[in-house]
């Protein structure tokens, strides 16, 4: 695959590993609903340093990521400013904002993408699809440098939408009506529900005919849906295949049963070549028509108005529309999807997710980072006044009349007049409250001169306060314009407002300048571990206990206080290990006598200190991870 060149790119190839990791911080008083870090989030945050926030928790879960980086227009007044450490990133600096006169600024641009899409990509999930608006500034550029970090075979197609409804002719006599949607997948076959019809295969000669596998892993842990865990076997080799502790299976044991009479199950060869999973085939997805690549029928400017609405004022430029959001939800996340927005802007997305939930019970989460001053005051705002209601005072606007307005139509202008004064009877307005237009060449603009005339209906009941007519840019537009009162019932859900807390700063660490909580410690810890992702800890979970990984369970004996990092009680002793191990054998017990399944796995313990031989350590079946010494030591 051929590779993309810009300026700087050895620089931020590997950025996103030296990007600290910073915990999130909840701020209960700006969310609706108690503090949950598992639940709807809109973090307040530089976006990069939020996205490896979100890696310890969320990295492989994300069911669809829809974002709308800058265009990079040239007008958008964007600033680089990752902390790359080079002259060359520094120099660029040095020139921020970017602007149109900026001749690095698609390199600028390129080099912001890249750590971002790379940490994007640690998050998607086995089904999960990346969704990306962009115009015409920087579409090639984007296809190229997505396709680089994805993977070619990711690639499922572009969609072009029309956003503008009037003209805009700015550099030449083309008006750009369009913008674009790059849509990339995770899995060259599972692509939420943005499936290729290619991807259809038959490859055991079902009767049914083709078909594509979906997971069949769910998204509860034992302690939440204990009857989700259980052990699955192939009957026909014996082989046995057990859940993935964090996550169990999609149905219980008798959904599974109902599964395996209909001969849904597709059966990898071992378990070490993965898990079973479910059939879907071609002929049954006939109800749901293929989508679409041109989706020109939706009202791309809505969005401003969306927003002035909502809010009571004009807080935000070119907000996505509502119902574009939401198509693209539809498209490409399931009900129970968990969808991030890592440039959210005015929050259109959390809004399309709320009222997607509304409107079908769904269960669908979303993640918003927003790194601009606005973050609590517009795009938290927005998701607040979506899950509780409004009352909304402002003026109402309707479309009566656009026409493109050409030379040879421009000289029919007493009929447009008439047009015009038509529909300005039908509403009720008549000469004595409304003037009639004028139509008159201005050469660089066609402005409207006003004269009264007689009309009828002047008394007829009115639908709005004032016809509005206009004709600019070589377009005639009638509007009604009313003065509107009402209350918008409010969606329900709730959410968790974060920040970013201090960087884990080793150095700090070591000297104990700076200690994290026990949760950020711990959830960075267990990801750089395992690899996996930590999910909330069982309420009956014992002191110091993180969670469960695919091959151990993970322990942190910690305080954030050194008086306790420097003591004896911080230590890992052999009654110490004697209660994880005791622990570890009931667990597997009371697992099997619910109905699961679970084995002896063994215990990774982070800790100070250790007062054991390894000897005694592998007698228990602990792995002993040391804290800085620094940590604890007499000073």
């Amino acid at each position: 695959m051929p590779e993309i060149l810009f300026k700087g790119k050895e620089y931020v190839y590997n950025h996103h590993l030296s990007v600290p990791y910073r915990p999130l911080v909840a701020d209960v008083a700006k969310g609706i609903g108690a503090a949950d870090l598992a639940g709807n989030l809109i973090i307040h945050g530089d976006n990069l340093h939020a996205l490896k926030a979100l890696l310890p928790r969320y990295a492989g879960q994300v069911d669809l990521i829809f974002i709308d980086p800058p265009y990079n227009t040239g007008n958008e007044g964007w600033c680089y400013n990752d902390n790359v450490n080079s002259p060359i990133m520094k120099e660029w600096l040095s020139t921020n904002p970017v602007d149109g006169e900026d001749m690095l600024r698609h390199d600028k641009w390129l080099a912001m993408m890249w750590p971002r899409l790379t940490l994007l990509r640690e998050l998607l999930s086995e089904r999960g699809v990346l969704a990306i608006c962009i115009d015409e500034n920087e579409v090639h550029r984007l296809h190229a440098v997505t396709m680089e970090v994805l993977g070619e075979e990711a690639y499922i197609g572009s969609i072009v939408w029309k956003t503008r409804n009037t003209d805009n002719r700015v550099l030449s006599n083309l008006s750009i009506d369009h913008e674009y949607v790059l849509l990339f997948a995770r899995s060259a076959t599972v692509q939420g529900r943005v499936i290729l019809r290619s991807d259809f295969k038959n490859h055991d000669g079902d009767k049914r005919g083709a078909y594509v596998t979906d997971p069949l892993t769910g998204k509860a842990t034992f302690s939440q849906r204990p009857n989700l865990h259980y052990p699955i076997k192939n009957k026909l080799t014996g082989h046995v295949y057990l859940p993935d502790p964090a996550r169990g299976w999609i149905t219980d044991a008798a959904g599974f049963e109902l599964l395996l009479n209909e001969q849904r199950v597709w059966w990898p060869e071992s378990p070490e070549r993965g898990n079973p999973r479910k059939k879907r085939f071609l002929s049954e997805t006939s109800e749901r028509m293929p989508a679409s690549s041109f989706w020109g029928d939706l009202k791309g400017q809505s969005g401003a108005d969306e927003v002035d609405r909502i809010l009571g004022a004009r807080l935000f430029d070119f907000p996505k529309a509502l119902q574009f959001a939401e198509r693209v939800v539809d498209l490409c996340a399931s009900d129970d999807a968990l969808i991030l927005d890592s440039f959210a802007g005015s929050g259109t997305t959390a809004h399309a997710v709320l009222k997607a939930n509304a409107k079908d019970g769904g269960s669908r989460k979303f993640i918003l980072v927003e790194g601009e001053d606005y973050a609590d005051r517009l795009t938290a705002e927005r998701v607040r006044r979506a899950i509780n209601g409004y009352a909304w005072v402002g003026t109402s606007r309707e479309t009566l009349l656009e026409e493109k307005i050409t030379w040879t139509q421009f000289k029919k202008a007493d009929e447009w007049q008439r047009k015009v004064e038509a529909i300005k009877v039908k509403e009720g307005f008549g000469a004595e409250e409304h003037p009639q237009m004028e139509l008159v060449d201005s050469a660089t603009a066609l402005t409207p001169t006003l004269s009264r005339t007689a009309g009828e209906g002047a008394k007829q009941k009115k639908r709005f306060d004032k016809i509005n007519v206009e004709l600019k840019e070589g377009v005639l537009r009638v509007e009604g314009e009313k003065r509107v009162s009402e209350r918008v019932d409010g969606l329900g859900g709730a959410f968790t407002y974060c920040t970013l807390g201090e960087p884990l700063d080793i150095e700090k660490l070591l000297s104990g300048e700076s200690l994290p909580a026990f949760d950020a410690l711990g959830a960075w810890l267990f990801h750089t571990a395992t690899g996996g992702t930590l999910l909330p800890a069982p309420k009956d979970a014992p002191t110091y206990y993180l969670g469960e990984a695919k091959d151990a369970h993970v322990w942190l004996v910690y305080e954030p206080k050194l008086n306790f990092l420097k003591s004896a009680d911080a230590a890992l002793t052999l009654s110490r290990a004697r209660s994880i191990a005791d622990w570890g054998r009931a667990h597997v017990e009371r697992v099997n006598k619910s109905g699961g399944s679970a084995s002896l796995k063994r215990h990774l313990v982070f800790a100070p200190a250790k007062y054991m031989s390894n000897k005694q350590l592998t007698e228990h079946g602990i792995d002993f991870a040391p804290l800085p010494f620094a940590l604890y030591r007499q000073g």
